[in-house]
C-alpha cells in the first residue's frame, strides 16, 4: 500500500499504516445492524379506514432511524440533516480513535511490550499481553498524547464519505414504505419484508464501502494516494476490499434473520406489562411498548453475536490492507507476503489467530504465538 510515512511514529512503523481506517469497518456495520426495524404492530379496529372514505394523506414518516423516508438526506432541511449527521459521526470517530488505533496495532500482531505472567480462573499459569490501557500508555509515553490521533484525518474523510454516500443513495433510491406486521400469522408477509429491507440495507452498505475502501488504511491522505498508484495501481487501494465486503453482508443477514425469527416465534404480542393484564382492545398501547421494547434488546443481542462472528473477516481485510507494502508488520519475519485473503485466512486459523484483537481487556497469549509457554 505504500512506504512507511514520515508521520508514522518510529515505534510503530511495523503497524501504524493500517490504522487510519481501522474504524471504518466497524462505523459502518453497527450502523448497518439498523436496516431492519421492529415491526409495529396493525391498528386495532377501531382505527382503520372506513371502505367507502379514503384514507387521510400519511404524513411523513418518523420511524426510520437509518435516514430513510423522512429521516437522512429528505425534507426541506436535508443539507442541514445531513451535514448534522456528518458533524456527529466526526465527533464519535474522533472520540473512538484511540480505541481503534490501538485495536489495528494489535490487528497486525505489534506488541511492542512483553507478555506478563497471570493465571486463570483454574489457576493454570498463563501469559497476558497488555490491555489497551497498558497499550496506550505506552503510546503516550513514548509518541505525546498526539501519537494517539496519528492518522484520524483518513479516518474522518472516511467515515463522512461513507455517511454522504448512504444519504445520497436513499434520495435516488428511496426505500418503499410498507406497513410493517408482527402477527405470527403474517410471517410470509413479515420475511418478504425483512428480505426487501436486508438487500436495500446491503446494497447501500456495499456501495459506501467501496467508495471509502481507498481511505481506508491510509495515514498521510496525499503521500499515501501517490505512493499506492505508483506502486500497485489503481487495484491497490482495494486491497482487503472482499473480505470486509463479505464481513458486512453475513453480518446484515444474520442479524437481521436471527432478530426476526426470534420476534416472530418468541415475542408473545398479548402479554401486557398493566397490572390488570388488560387485552389488546382494551390496552393495545401497553403491550405495543413491551413488544417494541423486547424486540429492540433482541436485535441488539444479536448484532453483538453476529458481530463477533463475523470478526475474522474485519481481521483479515486490515491485515490484507498493510501486507507486503513495504512496511514491516507487512513483511517478513513479522508476517508472511500473503497470495490472497484466503491465504491470509488459512495462515491465521492454522496460528489459532482469527480473533486477535477481538479483546482488548484481557489479551490471553495464543498457542500459535511466539510469546508461548514451552
Amino acid at each position: 500500500m505504500g512506504a512507511s510515512d514520515p508521520e508514522v511514529a518510529p515505534w510503530a512503523r511495523g503497524g501504524a499504516a493500517g490504522m487510519a481506517g481501522a474504524g471504518a469497518g466497524a462505523g459502518a456495520r453497527g450502523g448497518a445492524a439498523a436496516g431492519v426495524e421492529a415491526r409495529a404492530r396493525d391498528p386495532p379496529p377501531a382505527h382503520r379506514a372506513h371502505p367507502r372514505h379514503p384514507r387521510p394523506a400519511a404524513q411523513p414518516s418518523a420511524r426510520r432511524m437509518d435516514g430513510g423516508s423522512g429521516g437522512l438526506g429528505s425534507g426541506d432541511n436535508a443539507p442541514t440533516t445531513e451535514a448534522l449527521f456528518v458533524a456527529l459521526g466526526a465527533g464519535v470517530t474522533a472520540l473512538s480513535h484511540p480505541l481503534l488505533y490501538v485495536k489495528l496495532l494489535i490487528q497486525v500482531g505489534h506488541e511492542p511490550m512483553p507478555p506478563t505472567l497471570g493465571t486463570n480462573v483454574l489457576g493454570r499459569k498463563v501469559l497476558y499481553l497488555p490491555s489497551f490501557f497498558t497499550y496506550a500508555k505506552y503510546i503516550v509515553q513514548v509518541d505525546g498524547k498526539i501519537g494517539l490521533f496519528r492518522g484520524l484525518s483518513p479516518r474522518l474523510m472516511s467515515n463522512a464519505l461513507s455517511t454522504v454516500t448512504r444519504g445520497s443513495m436513499k434520495k435516488v433510491f428511496p426505500p418503499d414504505e410498507i406497513e410493517q406486521v408482527s402477527n405470527k400469522d403474517d410471517m410470509k408477509t413479515s420475511l418478504k419484508k425483512v428480505v426487501k429491507e436486508t438487500s436495500y440495507e446491503m446494497m447501500m452498505q456495499c456501495v459506501s464501502r467501496m467508495l471509502a475502501h481507498p481511505l481506508h488504511g491510509k495515514l498521510g491522505v496525499l503521500s499515501s494516494i501517490g505512493k499506492i498508484f505508483k506502486e500497485e495501481g489503481l487495484l491497490g487501494f482495494f486491497v482487503g476490499l472482499i473480505p470486509h465486503l463479505l464481513g458486512d453482508v453475513v453480518f446484515l443477514w444474520g442479524c437481521n434473520l436471527l432478530a426476526h425469527f426470534i420476534n416472530a416465534y418468541l415475542v408473545d404480542d398479548s402479554v401486557s406489562d398493566t397490572p390488570g393484564g388488560l387485552g389488546n382492545d382494551q390496552n393495545p398501547g401497553s403491550q405495543f411498548s413491551q413488544a417494541l421494547a423486547i424486540r429492540s434488546y433482541t436485535k441488539f443481542v444479536m448484532g453483538i453475536a453476529v458481530s463477533m462472528l463475523t470478526y475474522p473477516f474485519l481481521l483479515v481485510g486490515d491485515l490484507m490492507a498493510v501486507n507486503n507494502c513495504g512496511l514491516q508488520a507487512g513483511l517478513p519475519p513479522y508476517s508472511p507476503v500473503f497470495k490472497s485473503w484466503i491465504h491470509c485466512w488459512k495462515y491465521l486459523s492454522v496460528q489459532g489467530q482469527l480473533f486477535r484483537g477481538s479483546s482488548l481487556l484481557f489479551r490471553r497469549v495464543s498457542s500459535g504465538s511466539c510469546f508461548a509457554l514451552e
